[in-house]
Formats: structure tokens, C-alpha cells, sequence
């Protein structure tokens, strides 16, 4: 399936930034489920500074604002092949070792509700224990816009009773991780079937299975990634792949704007 992406966001300010500095994770990895047709990378407003493959192997881009700029605009577009692999990305690879993926975070840290939801899937086939476990993360958890945010844990959440795909995604690697998996977090896109605008990116999270490789599990959405999904960038958690984050200095109000289309 190709699929056609146009990602864009635009900071405004109501005073001139004296500094600022975005880090960008918007250039999708060729990789088993998707080809790179094309891609275009444009920042207005900011200069590049570095580009590098991170630890985890995500296209990093460093770009730093000039003082008194009011308006920073980043937009993404392209086309993306995508293969439907029922989830499955492969074998481990990259700088980062794969017991990496083994080790709690403060946004992954287990807990009591984390291993009350982990518990019924100690043993059995590893795939149905996996699959299990997302379906009672999903039957605890609804998703609920607008009750969590970026800095909210995977205990946390489960206390709430009520999180997004962030969310979703940061308990299943904690549970994961609980019964011996190594997990990770991915963010990318998701065509949806009733619109191609959409406000946010997606994620979900991935657990690597012994003799498999790693195998993708969308919380939210009840399934594992299939040719809808074009995937971003993979991190221990959130803070290791979200697309978009930076620091600036001053007092300036910031107003985000963020358009995202998916489609054929």
C-alpha cells in the first residue's frame, strides 16, 4: 500500500525568542515494512546545525532558532510503501544492545497495577500472551483525549483508567518487560478509515520474541501494525522517539500548530 504524508507544525510566539533549539525525528527509516518512496524535510524559521543517526538509530536532526524569530514551521512530506508483515519488523539491530530494551524508565516503571496486568500472561505462547496482554491493557485503559500528557507514567495511566496511544504504548513495554521481553516504543503515522486529517502522530510498542524478532502491538486500535502504519522512530519510551521536542529560552507564550493528512 503507498500511502501519501504531509506532517506540519508551526510554532508562533508572541515575542521575539531570544534562543531555541528543536531536535526533529520526521525522516521515516527504509526499513522491513516500508519503502521510502520520497521524502521532503523543510524548517523555516531555524538553521541546521548537526544531523546523525541517534542510539536507536532514528534520523536525528538538530536545527537552532536565530534571536527574534516569532515563527518556527517544520513541514514533512512524502510517499511510504508499506508492507503488512502482521507486525513483524525482524531481527534486533542498531548501536543500542537489545537488553537496552529490558530496562525500566521513569515513564515504563512497573509497579502494583502493572503486575496485576501482567500476571495472567507469565506462561504460555509467547505471541498469545503478547496479544493478551494488550487486550486487557485496552479493556482497562480507554482511550480519552485530553486526560494525560506527556510526562504521564504507565502506572499512572493505569491508576487514571484513561490515556491515549502514549499511554497504551508505555504500559504494555512496562508489563512486557515485566514478563521478560525486551519492548520499545514506536511513533509513526496510522491511516484511519473515516478521515486523513488527524491532529497527533500515532504509536504503539513492539516486544521482541526470541526466533521472531520484533513484533508490533497497537493498544489502541486492538491489532498489530499492519500496511496502514509507517513508522518514525523507536525508543525505550516516549522521550527516546517523539518526533519533535526542544528547549527555548525567554518568556515568550507559544502557540502550536500541528496538520497531519494520511492517505492513498
Amino acid at each position: 500500500m503507498r500511502l501519501k504524508i504531509s506532517h506540519s507544525t508551526q510554532y508562533s510566539y508572541d515575542a521575539p525568542v531570544p534562543y531555541a533549539l528543536q531536535r526533529i525525528r520526521l525522516c521515516p527509516p527504509p526499513a522491513q515494512t516500508q519503502e521510502i518512496i520520497s521524502w521532503q524535510l523543510d524548517v523555516l524559521g531555524a538553521d541546521e546545525e548537526v544531523r546523525f543517526f541517534d542510539q536507536f538509530g532514528n534520523d536525528t536532526r538538530l536545527y537552532s532558532v536565530p534571536s527574534g524569530s516569532t515563527l518556527i514551521s517544520i513541514t514533512a512530506r512524502g510517499e511510504i510503501e508499506v508492507r503488512d508483515t502482521a507486525g513483524v519488523t525482524g531481527p534486533h539491530s542498531g548501536y543500542a544492545p537489545l537488553w537496552l530494551f529490558e530496562q525500566a524508565t521513569p515513564l515504563t516503571q512497573p509497579g502494583a497495577l502493572t503486575a496485576e496486568i501482567a500476571a495472567p500472561f507469565t506462561s504460555g505462547n509467547d505471541i498469545e500472551r503478547l496479544h493478551g496482554l494488550s487486550n486487557a491493557i485496552r479493556d482497562r485503559v480507554a482511550y480519552r483525549v485530553g486526560t494525560t500528557d506527556a510526562a504521564t507514567t504507565a502506572e499512572e495511566a493505569l491508576e487514571r483508567g484513561e490515556g491515549v496511544c502514549q499511554d497504551h504504548s508505555h504500559i504494555f513495554i512496562a508489563c512486557a518487560r515485566e514478563l521478560g521481553f525486551p519492548a520499545r516504543y514506536v511513533s509513526g503515522y496510522l491511516m484511519l478509515n473515516e478521515t486523513t486529517e488527524q491532529a497527533a502522530t500515532h504509536a504503539w510498542a513492539e516486544a521482541h520474541i526470541a526466533g521472531l524478532g520484533w513484533v508490533g502491538f497497537d493498544v489502541s486500535n486492538g491489532i498489530s501494525p499492519d500496511g496502514r502504519y509507517v513508522r518514525l522512530a523507536t525508543g525505550r519510551d516516549y522521550r527516546d522517539a517523539m518526533p519533535i521536542s526542544g528547549i527555548r529560552l525567554g518568556q515568550a507564550q507559544e502557540l502550536l500548530e500541528v496538520h497531519i493528512t494520511v492517505e492513498q
